[in-house]
């Protein structure tokens, strides 16, 4: 049986690809900060571990008790909306410290045992941002661009010891949490700035205009997760979601 370990399995995203992955009889390592035994079905193959991807000694504890694992899903990430001048630099430094560093850190902790097996998967969800620039989202796209770049360059140098590195980047899913707790940290850091109302406002007219049929739901991510961890041949990008699809190209 193999073993996956996915972060940010709280909602979402992650939440869903835990299941898909329990439903295909691998085994799952569901981390999150505050671990929850109610949001995934019982299962005598699923273990639910605490992880802070920001803390080196709640990695060190985490990639322990999970044992030895077949893939790693760097899916936990913390998202942002608003103009470079309402982005506090404490924002970014938090933005960086889960979307990148975090990842980073994670990927670093299970390099050694699938570079010593020779076998293992490394996948990061990152976003469909960083395929077309888009107002608000300068800071938010820097954060997973940066990402993108390093599981690229990092998969040229682990090639040799057969080890995959792959890119899910995920459309816009507004039924998820993810764009409510943004919303919550922008409200809480004081809001956009009055200066780009404008700006804001387009921003937010063309969401709504956005047809059902053109957004991302967490099944979409889940597939495409699912595909690269199990099809060797998928490419080093996948969207997923409709409107990913779609700015891919």
């Amino acid at each position: 049986m193999k073993t996956v370990l996915i972060t940010g399995t709280s909602s979402g995203f992650g939440l869903e690809a835990a299941k898909l992955f329990i439903d295909n009889d691998w085994r799952v390592v569901a981390t999150m900060r505050t671990p929850r035994a109610d949001i995934l079905p019982p299962s005598e193959n699923l273990d639910i571990l605490a992880l802070d991807v920001t803390d080196a000694e709640s990695i060190r504890k985490a990639v322990e008790a999970a044992g030895p694992i077949d893939v790693l899903v760097n899916n936990a990430g913390i998202g942002w909306l608003n103009a470079v001048e309402g982005t506090s630099m404490d924002i970014v430094r938090d933005l960086f410290e889960t979307n990148t560093f975090g990842t980073i850190a994670m990927t670093q902790a299970v390099l050694s045992q699938f570079r010593e097996r020779r076998q293992g998967v490394v996948i990061n969800v990152t976003s469909s941002v960083t395929l077309m620039p888009l107002p608000l989202l300068s800071v938010y796209t820097a954060s997973k661009a940066a990402v993108n770049a390093f599981t690229e360059s990092a998969a040229l140098e682990l090639e040799p010891f057969n080890v995959r590195m792959k890119i899910v980047l995920p459309g816009r899913a507004p039924a998820t949490s993810f764009g409510d707790t943004a919303r919550s940290r922008i409200q809480a850091e004081g809001g956009f700035p009055a200066a780009y109302g404008s700006v804001v406002q387009s921003v937010f007219a063309k969401w709504e205009e956005q047809a059902d049929a053109e957004i991302t739901h967490a099944v979409d991510v889940a597939q495409a997760i699912w595909r690269a961890a199990t099809d060797p041949s998928s490419p080093m990008r996948l969207p997923a979601g409709a409107d990913a699809v779609a700015l891919a190209g």
